[in-house]
């Protein structure tokens, strides 16, 4: 598939993919007239790619990791060295600090929400976020 396909497949912007290729996260084939193609399974690559960054990892550590994943179902291959495994779980932990600090912010602002609206429930609604469990508030 060409660029532009590629793109509005993964909603990624072209010059995005073009990044992630330089970079050494994506590869591509060129055709005689010098334009990129790509396989089917770059779809799965880029989300990934789109995945590891939106967890904070950076290009450089992204391309240490993506050898050691599979495309197509995310799960690990056997290339993975131990000290990228003990990078990647300090890099787990620094997300968990960032998990519980928004859990922290996201239940002072709904302290704030029931103060603000002048009701005093018990049991704040939480609709959006049906997994979490509501918490008393007294």
């Amino acid at each position: 598939m060409k660029i532009g396909e590629l793109a509005r497949r993964t909603a990624v912007s072209e010059r995005s993919l073009r990044y992630y290729e330089e970079q050494g996260l994506l590869v591509s084939t060129r055709t005689p007239s010098g334009h990129r193609i790509y396989p089917e399974r770059a779809v799965d690559r880029v989300i990934r790619i789109q995945e590891l960054f939106a967890a904070g990892l950076c290009s450089g550590k992204i391309a240490e990791l993506l050898p050691c994943t599979r495309d197509e179902d995310g799960g690990p291959s056997e290339a993975a060295t131990p000290w990228l495994v003990a990078d990647l779980t300090r890099q787990r932990a620094r997300i968990d600090e960032q998990i519980a600090g928004l859990m922290r912010t996201r239940e002072i602002l709904d302290d704030v929400i029931v103060a603000a609206s002048g009701t005093h429930r018990t049991e704040p609604e939480r609709p959006e976020h049906p997994e979490r469990p509501a918490v008393s508030r007294q």
